[in-house]
């Protein structure tokens, strides 16, 4: 992790913080298991960025007491997330999902979620994503 996303991971408050870190531990999971190659981490509007080669970034942030994973809004992640875990996550309008920083992450659709974006120019066209 390079100084300035742990710089940025460092100025939130502690469950914040620890979410946050676990959100990038899972996307370099998902990356690694699924053998995307290498993840670009970089900064983007402030927050932290990560990316594949054949992805949608993916940011992380924190605002009020809750942490967001953003998406691109013009693509068809978050609309395909709401139809296959509406159950099980909550959304913010066709960009981001929101998750509370003092519960634990509900890891195995933030998983296929992550999946989704990490590899989304391959699939985009498929109904679902693929999923």
């Amino acid at each position: 992790m390079n100084t300035d996303i742990k710089n940025i991971f460092n100025n939130h408050p502690e469950a914040a913080k620890s979410t946050l870190i676990q959100l990038r531990e899972l996307i370099y999971t998902v990356a690694q298991e699924q053998n995307l190659g290498a993840v670009e981490e970089s900064l983007k509007w402030g927050e932290p960025s990560y990316n594949t080669i054949n992805g949608s970034p993916i940011r992380v942030g924190f605002k009020g007491s809750s942490c967001y994973l953003f998406f691109h809004c013009q693509s068809k992640l978050v609309s395909t997330f709401r139809e296959l875990y509406s159950h099980n996550l909550t959304f913010e309008g066709n960009r981001a999902i929101v998750l509370n920083s003092e519960k634990p992450l509900p890891e195995y659709p933030l998983k296929a979620c992550i999946k989704l974006a990490l590899t989304y120019h391959s699939v985009k066209h498929l109904p679902l994503l693929g999923a």
